[in-house]
């Protein structure tokens, strides 16, 4: 007993950064998808958060002018299904190149097709109707509209991206900054789609809640995928304080470690991983 007790201990003990990361990811993912649940249960019995819907989209036309207008529309359509796959591939290439691995592709691919289906399926079982278009700024929309796909989508892809760009910045202050700038992005996608009268306010409630907790899947599924991969190796999983191998990073995500060049004196340059 004391040998498996030693064991779990050592195994444990690099790894305890992982263990609060699932523990508490694990609670959040679970706590999204409750809320994500009761918005869904309060737009079917148009009842309770339902209730914000016809109140914000009055409050939003109150600020609407032609100039306002047209700015919000043009950011908007940053998440739409010309420039969401614009501005992913442009954020994929660059992490890709950054990170030197296959990561990125795999990771934000894998995450947006999830959300795809998902902004299809919910819509197509939804069938909710959109504000009419007497309260909405054209161009006016057609399809179902819950969930908004502009935010589910942009939820999931820039949450994933920013997690990505994090796992690479080795200053605090960086990537505070890089969670700050995502999560204004992501807050300023939805409010736009009810601004412009698009969706109702519960359709991007439900966008952001159900984004999220697919975002904390993603995560925690790629550290738990690094602790299987590690598990025969010393050190600790992948976290943000054992970021991804980037230019001046001397222990590369694979765990494989610098690489010295040279007559074996140990004073060559570490190679990428």
């Amino acid at each position: 007993m004391k040998s498996l007790t030693d064991r779990f201990g050592r195994w444990l003990g690099p790894y305890a950064a992982l263990w609060i990361t699932l523990i508490v990811g694990g609670f959040l993912i679970i706590t999204l998808a409750l809320l994500g649940a009761e918005v869904y249960q309060s737009v079917v019995a148009k009842d309770g958060v339902a209730g914000l819907d016809q109140p914000a989209l009055e409050l939003a036309k109150q600020y609407r002018n032609p100039g306002v207008d047209a700015v919000v529309t043009a950011f908007t359509n940053i998440g739409g299904g010309i420039g969401m796959p614009i501005m992913t591939s442009i954020l994929v290439a660059w992490l890709t190149y950054t990170s030197r691995s296959w990561r990125p592709l795999i990771l934000v691919g894998g995450a947006a097709v999830v959300s795809l289906t998902a902004t299809t399926v919910g819509k197509t079982l939804m069938g909710r109707t959109r504000p009419q278009h007497t309260d909405a700024v054209p161009p006016f929309e057609f399809s179902p509209s819950f969930p908004s796909g502009h935010t589910l989508n942009t939820t999931v892809v820039i949450g994933v991206v920013v997690y990505l760009m994090c796992l690479q910045m080795a200053k605090i202050w960086i990537r505070a900054s890089v969670i700050a700038s995502g999560a204004l992005f992501i807050i300023a996608m939805g409010l736009s789609r009810v601004f412009l009268g698009h969706h109702w306010m519960t359709d991007v409630m439900a966008a952001w809640l159900l984004g999220l907790a697919w975002v904390g899947i993603v995560i925690l599924a790629h550290q738990l995928f690094h602790t299987i991969r590690r598990r025969a190796h010393a050190g600790p999983a992948p976290t943000f304080e054992h970021p991804a191998l980037t230019p001046g990073n001397e222990t590369p995500e694979n765990g494989q470690g610098s690489h010295k060049a040279g007559n074996g004196s140990g004073g060559g340059e570490p190679t990428p991983g």
